[in-house]
Formats: C-alpha cells, sequence, structure tokens
C-alpha cells in the first residue's frame, strides 16, 4: 500500500489556499491506493486461483467415510472416493500427509466444496505421456484387465486402451488367461484423444523381438549347418522347426528320400530333430531345412544297384493318368509309363491295371541318374504275345475264334492271351464281294480262319476266311492264259450279251464281242446249252473275273491264216485263204 503520511509541504508557497491544497493531496492519495489495491487483487486472483479443468497439487488432511479430504490451497478442500486410488490390484495405498494430484473440475460445487477427481488427473496425466509416446514411436506399459468384443483393454496406467485380437500374438490365442494383469510392454498404433480412443499392440513388440532374436539367431547359422529343432507346426507342404527363437521351414520333399505323402507320417508336434541348414535368405529371414541331407543319398548307387533290362520287385505308391510310381527302394522311386504297364490294354487309365501298394515285378528301361529318374517297364516283364502266336501259330495254320469287333474294313477275331487278329473284306469270300460277305458276321459269332500274317513289331496278325476253303475260281481257271480258245457252254441269253460256264466259273461275253462281223453281233442267235468257242482276253485273280471274246478269236485266225496262206495284197480272196487254211486243218 502506498501511504500519504510524512510528506512535506511544498518548499515554495504557492497561491493555493491552505485547506485546498490538503484537500486535494488527500483525494490524490486515496485515489492511487485504490488502483493498487485493484491490480493487486486481479494478480493475486490470476496467479493464486487454479484454474477449473486443470490439474492441482493436493495434500491429504483426513481419510473419512471411504473418501480422501484433499486441500488444494487457497482455502480450497475437496473430496475423492478412495476407489479412485486403488491400483490395478484393488489394493489402496493413500495415508494423511500424502501429496497427491487432482483434477479440478470446478472452484467451488453445491457444499461449498471444490469438485476434484483422481482418475481425471491420473487420465490428463497418461494422455500428455501417452501423447509424446506416440509422437516418438516408443513403448508404453499397460497390463491387459478386461476382454470386450472383438478383443481386450488395456490400462496404460490412467489412461484405457483397446487391443484387438489379432494384436495380441503373432499367432492366436485360445488361452488370455496368463496375460491378464501382467505388466507389458504396448505399441500405440493409434490414438484420439478428443474421442478418447486409444489402440495398442502387443504383437508388433513380439515381432520386433523376435525380428531382432532371429536376426542374432541367423547370424550364428551357416548353410550346410546341422542343427537340433524342435517341430512346432506340421501344415500340407512341410513343418515348422524352431531353431531357438527363429522357424525355419522343413519341405516335406527334403524330409526323406523316399515320397512322403504327409509331413504327419515321419513328424510330430513336440518332436526333436536334426536338421541341415540348406539356404539362408538373409532379406526375409527365411532358413529352408532338410532332414534327408544327412542321410546318404541312394541315388549314387542306382546305375550299380538297377542294370538296364534287369528286373525287380517294387511297390506301387502313386497312380497317375500317365502311368504310376513304383519304389525300388526307399528314394529311389520309377515310372511306369502307361505305354510300358500291358502288351494288350491300350488307352486304359493305369489303375485299372494295377494298384496302389501292390507289389509288382518291373524292368528297368532306362537310368537318369542327373535328373534322378528311372523308367520301368511292366509288359516287359511278360513276353509279348505276338511272339508266343506267332511261335504257335505259324502262317498258314488254322485257328478259332470270336467276332470282337466289326468294322467297314473287316472283321476282329479275339485270339489268346487278349490280343486281335483281323480278317480283311478281301479274305472273307472267295465268291462274293467283301461288303457283301461282312453281312453275314455279327458280333459274338464263332469263326474259322487261316493264319496269312504275323508282324510282331507292329503288332498285327493278318487272318483269312475264305483261305480255309476251295478257291473255284483258281481251280476253274488252272492253266488258262490270256490268248488261250477255251470252249463254254451258254447258261444265259441277255440283250446285253451271253452268259456262259467254263470249268464251273461264269463268265459274260458282251455283245461287241460276240462276232467279228457286226451283223452276228446278235445274242438271240444263240440257245442255252450252244457250245461256243472264246478267246481268253483277261484272267484277274483279284476280281475273280475271265474275259471271253468270240470276236477276238475270229480277228486271230484270220491273222494267222493270212500269214500262212498269203495276204489280200496277193490277188487271193479272204474266201479263198480261210477255204485252205480249213482245208488244211482237214488234211
Amino acid at each position: 500500500m502506498i501511504s500519504c503520511i510524512g510528506q512535506t509541504r511544498p518548499a515554495e508557497p504557492t497561491a493555493w489556499p491552505v485547506k485546498t491544497y490538503e484537500k486535494d493531496q488527500n483525494c490524490m492519495c486515496a485515489k492511487a491506493s485504490m488502483e493498487e489495491f485493484e491490480a493487486l487483487l486481479k494478480e493475486s486472483f490470476e496467479i493464486d486461483t487454479p484454474e477449473e479443468g486443470s490439474v492441482v497439487k493436493g495434500r491429504v488432511i483426513a481419510i473419512e467415510a471411504g473418501q480422501a479430504i484433499i486441500d488444494v490451497g487457497y482455502k480450497m478442500e475437496g473430496r475423492v472416493d478412495l476407489k479412485e486410488f486403488a491400483d490395478l490390484s484393488g489394493n489402496v495405498e493413500i495415508a494423511v500427509g500424502d501429496e497427491v494430484e487432482v483434477y479440478l473440475d470446478r472452484v467451488e460445487n453445491s457444499r461449498g466444496e471444490a469438485q476434484i477427481s483422481r482418475d481425471k488427473a491420473k487420465r490428463e496425466e497418461a494422455w500428455d505421456r501417452l501423447e509424446k509416446a506416440y509422437a516418438d514411436e516408443t513403448r508404453v506399459d499397460g497390463a491387459i484387465f478386461g476382454r470386450v468384443k472383438g478383443g481386450f483393454t488395456v490400462d496404460l496406467g490412467g489412461a484405457v486402451a483397446f487391443l484387438p485380437g489379432s494384436q495380441v500374438d503373432v499367432r492366436p490365442v485360445r488361452d488370455a488367461g496368463p496375460l491378464m494383469g501382467m505388466k507389458q510392454p504396448f505399441q500405440i498404433l493409434k490414438m484420439d484423444r478428443r474421442r478418447g480412443n486409444i489402440v495398442v499392440s502387443r504383437r508388433a513388440i513380439l515381432e520386433e523381438s523376435r525380428a531382432e532374436q532371429r536376426a542374432e539367431v541367423i547370424g550364428n547359422l551357416t548353410e550346410g549347418q546341422s542343427i537340433d529343432g524342435v517341430v512346432k507346426n506340421i501344415t500340407e507342404y512341410g513343418a515348422f522347426v524352431d531353431l531357438g527363437g527363429v522357424d525355419g521351414l522343413l519341405h516335406v520333399t527334403d524330409m526323406a528320400w523316399r515320397r512322403v505323402n504327409h509331413p504327419s507320417e515321419i513328424l510330430a508336434i513336440g518332436e526333436t530333430v536334426k536338421v541341415q541348414v540348406i539356404k539362408i535368405n538373409k532379406d526375409t529371414h527365411r532358413i529352408s531345412l532338410g532332414m534327408k541331407q544327412l542321410q546318404s543319398d541312394p541315388w549314387d548307387a542306382v546305375e550299380t544297384a538297377y542294370p538296364l533290362h534287369s528286373v525287380h520287385k517294387g511297390r506301387v505308391t502313386n497312380i497317375t493318368d500317365y502311368g504310376a510310381f513304383v519304389e525300388l527302394e526307399p528314394g529311389v522311386e520309377g515310372l511306369v509309363h502307361v505305354s510300358e504297364m500291358s502288351w494288350t490294354k491300350k488307352n486304359v487309365h493305369p489303375g485299372k491295371i494295377v494298384s496302389t501298394s501292390q507289389e509288382v515285378d518291373v524292368m528297368v528301361l532306362e537310368i537318369d541318374s542327373a535328373k534322378r529318374r528311372v523308367s520301368l517297364g511292366l509288359k516287359q516283364t511278360q513276353r509279348n504275345p505276338w511272339e508266343v502266336f506267332a511261335e504257335n501259330h505259324p502262317v498258314g495254320s488254322s485257328i478259332e475264334g470270336e467276332v470282337k469287333n466289326i468294322t467297314e474294313f473287316g472283321l476282329f477275331i479275339g485270339l489268346d492271351n487278349d490280343i486281335d487278329g483281323m480278317v480283311h473284306l478281301s479274305d472273307l469270300s472267295w465268291d462274293q464281294r467283301g461288303e457283301d460277305a461282312i453281312q453275314n458276321y455279327r458280333k459274338g459269332d464263332t469263326v474259322k480262319a487261316a493264319v496269312t500274317e504275323v508282324d510282331v513289331e507292329k503288332e498285327r496278325i493278318s487272318l483269312s476266311v475264305k483261305a480255309l476253303g476251295d478257291d473255284t475260281f483258281s481251280d476253274a481257271v488252272d492253266g488258262v492264259k490270256r490268248g488261250s480258245v477255251i470252249t463254254c457252254n451258254v447258261t444265259a441269253i441277255e440283250e446285253g450279251g451271253i452268259e456262259v460256264d467254263y470249268n464251273g466259273m461264269k463268265a459274260f461275253i458282251r455283245r461287241s464281242d460276240l462276232s467279228r462281223d457286226r451283223a452276228d453281233q446278235r445274242p438271240e442267235r444263240f440257245q442255252v446249252g450252244d457250245k461256243v468257242d472264246a478267246r481268253v482276253t483277261n484272267v484277274d485273280s483279284k476280281t475273280r473275273r475271265l474275259g471271253l471274246s468270240i470276236k477276238a478269236k475270229e480277228i486271230a485266225e484270220e491273222k494267222e491264216a493270212v500269214e500262212q496262206y498269203g495276204s489280200s495284197d496277193s490277188g487271193a480272196s479272204l474266201g479263198d485263204i480261210l477255204g485252205a487254211a480249213l482245208k488244211g486243218d482237214k488234211n
């Protein structure tokens, strides 16, 4: 306060009256004192009185009725429920005299007390701390204390965060009980102070730790190294083996030299196995493991153990559309292609010839050690049925079989050992055309035929039905050649010519071949039963036809007579020449 007491008058006298001067002086002092007081009062309110909505410090002065009475200064007291001071376990540790921070909601409530909260103070403190950690991308400590839809709730020391179920661990967690209430680090993924949302992840911490651990373990591993591991998981394509903080993949093809259909055939979860590090990818930290690499490779001795064309017993392990795989020994399999499975069963699925796990005899046909392939044959262990047939049925022998199929070019006859022979249309009958003769046969008919040809290489057998019967045409024309003159019997008169018979063989003489003279080319001048001489113009064994001509005979006789008895140029007439020729024939 500024005081006016003790002030002296001015040294120089003034013109103002003494009373007026004292009055004015007193007024000025009072005005200055009021202004200073107001300023000090305002400053006192601004500096000393805490702002609502802020965190203030206070001291516990009493504990009663489940509440703590806290003096926050400025002659203000407030009450806070003791449960707001409880830790995660529910224990309350607070005593009179303790200094605590509380959140000031209101300076004065309806009871004239300060409205304060310990929970809100912790929340504000926590949010400040968490926002800094989120900005710095640092870990925060917390404890899982509840389960909600889709995940869990986490106490981060005053602020509640949401932990999604997918962020609890690197693998799905079936039982989260052991994790409840345990203080552990979390990574903040997202936070919104205005909405009060915080999302955290425990998985990110584990993956980071795991990555560090993997890097350390991988740094100590070398390709080709043998190491013990524990089988953690088994899949269709292999197994994951824990090598002490880092997992490696043991592919199914690297478990054994033999075929493994499923890893569970030789491995079990929790089993300790010795593996070899095949490959390490430093960038992706992926490790490929193998078990069979620790064993001797059976392919090193395949060519010695299985020479070409040798026969061995094997077990069918797999059947496909193109063949069957046969295991000769553990780790060594060969393929029997479908074309090498049977001599006679063509275009059938291998599953109709062999079955899985069946033991069979196979022959080694080819070995490619570089590609680890063995070609095997099943049919080669049995004799070629065409060779057997050729030995038992030489050409000319007769067989009997059932008609299996009828086609446009012949019959297929079923023979021994599931093989077929074919009778071509031309070999069905001596007297009928093949197209007509095949109409006499039906599927299932028993047929006798002669073997005419056996081609083992092409797997073909030619048969002939007509070969078992007499060839009437050959017998009839035996000794008859082109140019011969034969005597025939007229059997029919037709407009286009006459039908004749020679030794039981029918032939037809056309109208134009009945005579040299056009006037005598009349079929009606002949009668059935007449004997006529005709010259043979053609003998066709394939078509079984005999060509005859009376005209050709007359021309040939005329030519011969002219050569023997003269020519038309000598002045003799043709009648004279023919008469002389006939007279010479009589003499």
